[in-house]
C-alpha cells in the first residue's frame, strides 16, 4: 500500500487520535498529495492548524463539515482514496441526556458517510468504534454497534466498486480528551481528591500511538468486513488513582448512568467469527464476500475456542501502578510526578 499521490481524509480529524493519526501520516508519509482535516469545530481547527500550518506542510487542508451533512460529505470526498472515520458524540453521559443528538451524529453520520464513500470512489475507509459498542448497556455504545454494523454491512451492497469498508475496536486511550487520566491529574492539583466510580472497575488501555498502528494496520490490510480487536493491556481504576494520587483522597462516588464495571471487546457470541492474528483479533463477517480459506492462509489466523471472551476483567495482561506512572510521563506529561 502506498500513499504517493493519494488523498486522505479524516473525518473528527481535531480531535485526540486525529491529531495523532496527522502526525503519523506527515512524519512517516511525507509523499501523500493531500492529507484533510475535517470537522464542525472551527475553533479546534484553527489550533490545530497552528500546529500543522499549510506554509510547512503543504499537503495538509482544513475543511470545515458536519458527519451529518451528506452533501459536504461528498464534497469534502472527491478525488479522496481513504477515509478514516473518527467524527462522534463520545460522552456517555451526554448521550443519555441528549439521545436525539448522538443518533443523528453516530448513526445517521456513519451512514452518510459510507453512501458519501461509495458516490465517490473512494478506496478504503476505516471507521473507529469503542469497546462499549460491545454488548452496549448505554446509547453511546449502542450507536457505536449499529455504526459498526452498517461500515460492515456496506461491503455488501458496493457491487464492482473495490472499496473496503472495516472498523478498528479499542479501549481508553490514554490521555485522550475527557479520559480519566488527565481527569485525575487535573483533580489532584484542583483539590487534591480522586473520586472512584467504584473499587472493581477495570478499563482497557491503549496509547495514542498503539491507536494509530492499529488504523494504519487495517487501512493497509483489511479485506473488507473485519472488525479488529488490539490485545491490549487492562488497569484498575483503583490503580490508576494510586499512580497518581497516593496520597490524595479517593472517595467512591458510584458508577454514572450507562457505565459498566469491565468493559468488553469480544463477547461469547462473537466467538464464532473470531480470529486470533498474532497482534490483532479479527471478527469477520458472518457472510463474508471473500474465501475465508485464502484469508485464514494469507495471515496464519487461528480460529478462537467457542464460548471465548475478552473483556477488562478476564484479561491475561495488566498494567501496574509503576508501569502506569511511567506511560503517563510517556504518553500523557512529560513532567508528571508522583
Amino acid at each position: 500500500m502506498t500513499f504517493e499521490g493519494k488523498s486522505l481524509l479524516i473525518t473528527g480529524g481535531t480531535g485526540s487520535l486525529g491529531k495523532a493519526l496527522t502526525k503519523h501520516i506527515l512524519e512517516n508519509h511525507p509523499d501523500i498529495r493531500r492529507l484533510i482535516i475535517f470537522s464542525r469545530d472551527e475553533q479546534k481547527q484553527f489550533q490545530m492548524a497552528q500546529e500543522f500550518p499549510q506554509e510547512k506542510y503543504p499537503q495538509i487542508r482544513y475543511f470545515i463539515g458536519d458527519v451529518r451533512d451528506r452533501a459536504r460529505l461528498e464534497r469534502a470526498f472527491k478525488g479522496v482514496d481513504y477515509v478514516i472515520h473518527a467524527a462522534a458524540m463520545k460522552h456517555v453521559h451526554l448521550a443519555e441526556y441528549n439521545p436525539e443528538e448522538c443518533i443523528k451524529t453516530n448513526i445517521g453520520g456513519a451512514q452518510n458517510v459510507v453512501d458519501a464513500c461509495l458516490a465517490t470512489n473512494v478506496s478504503r475507509v476505516v471507521a473507529l468504534s469503542t469497546d462499549k459498542a460491545c454488548a452496549p448497556i448505554n446509547l453511546y455504545g449502542a450507536t457505536k454497534l449499529t455504526s459498526d454494523k452498517l461500515f460492515v454491512a456496506a461491503n455488501n451492497i458496493k457491487g464492482n466498486n473495490p472499496i473496503r469498508f472495516s472498523v478498528v475496536r479499542y479501549g481508553n486511550v490514554m490521555g485522550s480528551n475527557g479520559s480519566v487520566i488527565p481527569y485525575f491529574i487535573k483533580r489532584k492539583k484542583v483539590d487534591n481528591k480522586l473520586p472512584i466510580t467504584d473499587k472493581n472497575m477495570t478499563r482497557f488501555n491503549i496509547s495514542l500511538s498503539g491507536g494509530v498502528d492499529m488504523v494504519m494496520h487495517a487501512l493497509k490490510n483489511a479485506w473488507g468486513g473485519e472488525l479488529f480487536v488490539p490485545k491490549i493491556p487492562s488497569y484498575r481504576i483503583t490503580d490508576v488513582a494510586e499512580a497518581i494520587g497516593p496520597n490524595c483522597e479517593k472517595p467512591i462516588v458510584g458508577i454514572r448512568p450507562g457505565e459498566k464495571i469491565h468493559e468488553e471487546m469480544i463477547t461469547p457470541s462473537d466467538s464464532f467469527y473470531t480470529y486470533d492474528l498474532g497482534k490483532y483479533f479479527a471478527i469477520v463477517p458472518s457472510t463474508p464476500n471473500w474465501a475465508l480459506e485464502e484469508f485464514i492462509k494469507e495471515f496464519n489466523a487461528k480460529k478462537v475456542p467457542h464460548g471465548f471472551s475478552y473483556n477488562s476483567g478476564n484479561n491475561d495482561e495488566w498494567e501496574t501502578i509503576e508501569g502506569l506512572r511511567d506511560l503517563i510521563q510517556k504518553h500523557v506529561d512529560s513532567t508528571f510526578s508522583v
